[in-house]
């Protein structure tokens, strides 16, 4: 069997059932040479690099031959099976690079904060009290229950009987004073 694009879907099928049956490695090099390289493209175009489409395709294809057994051909094409994996792989490693190393979070104590910036912080800290107080009651009520009491906008409509318009509304223009405000 020769590899070609139009190759069918049957003839993919098949090739994966010899390589379930029999770890047939010809089947194996012809489904690797057809999808390995549209999986590395699959995976650049997502937006991974090179290498990292070329260790991912090799990673799938891998998968491939060891999980044989579990492609259903009633279920989807050989194809989309590949694609899946590839684009699940591409999930993992994509968590994996958001997530840090055990070796990269911080160990022991935090050192003290710079007593300049504990300085500021205070000074920052009674600007926006200062602020706040200077807000008419309502836009303060509600910046109150939004920032310090962790209510949604929604939250504080059902809470106050406000229609959820004149929540946001009325956070929009506190907002916007204390942010002159603290200029």
């Amino acid at each position: 069997m020769t590899t070609t694009t139009s190759s069918s879907s049957m003839e993919w099928a098949e090739h994966v059932e010899r390589i379930r049956d029999c770890k047939d490695q010809q089947a194996f090099a012809e489904l690797f040479g057809h999808f390995a390289p549209r999986v590395k493209a699959f995976l650049i175009k997502s937006g991974a690099d090179a290498s990292l489409a070329e260790e991912c395709a090799q990673e799938v294809m891998a998968t491939l031959w060891h999980k044989a057994h579990l492609f259903d051909p009633s279920r989807a094409s050989v194809a989309t099976w590949v694609f899946t994996i590839a684009r699940n792989r591409r999930i993992d490693v994509l968590r994996k690079q958001r997530r840090p190393d055990p070796e990269d979070l911080p160990w022991g104590p935090e050192a003290d904060p710079d007593q300049e910036d504990v300085l500021t912080l205070q000074q920052e800290s009674q600007q926006l009290r200062e602020a706040l107080s200077q807000l008419p009651v309502a836009q303060k009520e509600l910046i109150e229950k939004a920032y310090f009491g962790d209510l949604t906008h929604s939250e504080i409509a059902s809470q106050t009987g406000l229609p959820l318009g004149t929540i946001k509304s009325r956070i929009r223009l506190a907002l916007e004073r204390l942010r002159h405000a603290m200029k």
